[in-house]
């Protein structure tokens, strides 16, 4: 089953109104994304803790890397440049950091408030490679740069 964003953003609102804690909004859109699309196999969020470094957040399946500084890697990529990283096959990306051995594609997108202020970055990986697409990025994207809009720094 492939995920139909507009159906999902309107159930994803009715969930979240009103929500400003960005940990509950977290823990909620990675669940109600993970089990969305067959293709979403670890869906979760990396939280900006201190200067430079991420740490896990909320998330969907298997373990997950604890801590990913801003050098390394597809999440430290996003959160360092503040771009959407669309990885059709991580074994390409150069300083990948492997947590599942069983990813071969990833989507990390960036988590700011309305103020613009980085607050993480949400990672989904499948074991499918090229499982990501443009439409993907651009509704994942809108999705959290919505819900996040109201949360304190």
């Amino acid at each position: 089953m492939r995920i139909d964003y507009t159906e999902f953003s309107k159930g994803l609102r009715a969930l979240t109104e009103g929500e400003t804690d960005s940990v509950a909004l977290m823990a909620t859109i990675a669940c109600e994304v993970h089990h969305a699309d067959e293709r979403f196999h670890w869906t979760g969020f990396y939280r900006v803790v201190a200067p430079e470094l991420l740490k896990i957040g909320p998330y969907q399946g298997g373990h997950g890397c604890l801590v990913i500084p801003f050098s390394r890697g597809v999440c430290g990529a996003c959160a360092r440049t503040g771009q959407v990283q669309l990885v059709a096959d991580v074994e390409a990306f150069p300083g990948h950091i492997a947590c599942s051995s069983t990813t071969r594609s990833e989507l990390v997108l960036p988590v700011r408030n309305g103020a613009g202020i980085l607050l993480g970055v949400f990672d989904i990986d499948s074991d499918w490679p090229e499982a990501f697409t443009q439409e993907d990025a651009e509704a994942l994207q809108a999705l959290l740069d919505d819900a996040f809009a109201d949360c304190p720094a």
